[in-house]
C-alpha cells in the first residue's frame, strides 16, 4: 500500500466520524401554565360575588387574551427570546387546554432573574386573518377601528348605578383618535403593552423541565393605578381610548407568578 493511498484512508476516516445522535444532547424545558383568581380565590364565572375598588357588584363569564414575545432575562443581562416554531400564545379561561403552553424551545441552561412578555400582539405582528380558525380567529378586531387582534376580552356584567344588571365587555386592543366621536377616526394607539412577572427568577438545569404558573388577579385590572368604574364608562369601551388607556396601566400588576420546583 503506498503511502498516498495510506492518507486517503485515514483522511477518509476522520471525515467519517460519527456524530452525536440528537436524543443525547440535553433537553431542557418550560412549561407555563395560567389561572384566573379574585383575591386570592379561584374565578368562579357567572356569579355575582364580586365587588371591584369603585363599588361596582360584579360577575365574569369569561376571559381570553393573548400573550407574545416571551423573553427570559439572563443574569450575565443577555436575553432568550421564545420564538421558534410559535411566539404567540391564545388563553381562554373556559378552553383548559389552552392554559397549559408546552414551549417548543430548548431553553439554555443557566439563571434567569426575571421573564417579560407583551400583553397582545405588538404592531408589526398583529395583521388581520392572521388566524384563520377559532377560537383565536374570534379575537378579531373590527378593521375599521384598527384591525388585527383583540389583546383581551372580559366579559361580564354589573349591578349599575339604576341597580340594573347590565353587561360589559372589558375588550382591550388597538384604540383611535376621534375628530367626532363616533365617526371620523383621524388616528390609531397601539394599547399593547410589556409586562415584567414579579418573582419570576430560576434557574434552569440540564435536561431540566420547569413549570412557571401566571396567575392573573383580574381584581387588580379595577383598581390599581387606578379606579375603575363601570358606571362612568359603561359596557363597552372598545371606542374609547381613555378607557383603554386606563386598564393597560392597570395591567402593569396583574400577574403574579410561582415558579414550581
Amino acid at each position: 500500500m503506498t503511502q498516498r493511498l495510506l492518507l486517503i484512508i485515514v483522511l477518509f476516516c476522520f471525515g467519517c466520524k460519527k456524530e452525536t445522535p440528537p436524543d443525547e444532547q440535553s433537553q431542557q424545558k418550560i412549561i407555563l401554565s395560567f389561572d384566573f383568581r379574585v383575591d386570592g380565590e379561584k374565578l368562579q364565572t357567572d356569579t355575582m360575588i364580586y365587588i371591584n375598588e369603585a363599588g361596582n357588584h360584579y360577575l365574569v363569564n369569561e376571559i381570553q387574551f393573548f400573550i407574545s414575545d416571551v423573553t427570559l432575562h439572563h443574569t450575565d443581562g443577555s436575553t432568550y427570546l421564545i420564538q421558534e416554531w410559535k411566539d404567540i400564545h391564545y388563553i381562554d379561561s373556559d378552553l383548559p387546554e389552552t392554559q397549559t403552553w408546552n414551549v417548543f424551545d430548548n431553553i439554555p441552561a443557566g439563571s434567569y432573574q426575571s421573564i417579560s412578555f407583551t400583553f397582545g400582539i405588538n404592531e408589526e405582528k398583529n395583521q388581520s386573518l392572521m388566524f384563520l380558525n377559532p377560537p383565536e380567529s374570534f379575537m378579531f378586531w373590527p378593521q375599521y377601528l384598527g384591525g388585527g387582534y383583540h389583546y383581551m376580552k372580559l366579559n361580564g356584567k354589573w349591578l349599575d348605578e339604576n341597580q340594573q344588571i347590565s353587561p360589559f365587555n372589558f375588550h382591550l386592543g388597538i384604540g383611535q383618535i376621534y375628530y367626532s366621536y363616533p365617526d371620523s377616526i383621524t388616528g390609531f394607539v397601539q394599547n399593547y403593552f410589556q409586562i415584567t412577572l414579579p418573582n419570576s427568577s430560576f434557574t434552569m438545569e440540564k435536561n431540566q423541565t420547569k413549570e412557571i404558573l401566571l396567575i392573573m388577579n383580574i381584581e387588580n385590572w379595577f383598581r390599581s393605578p387606578n379606579t375603575y368604574d363601570h358606571d362612568k364608562w359603561g359596557g363597552n369601551i372598545m371606542q374609547k381610548q381613555d378607557a383603554m388607556r386606563l386598564a393597560c396601566e392597570n395591567g402593569q400588576d396583574v400577574f403574579t407568578t410561582v415558579v414550581k420546583k
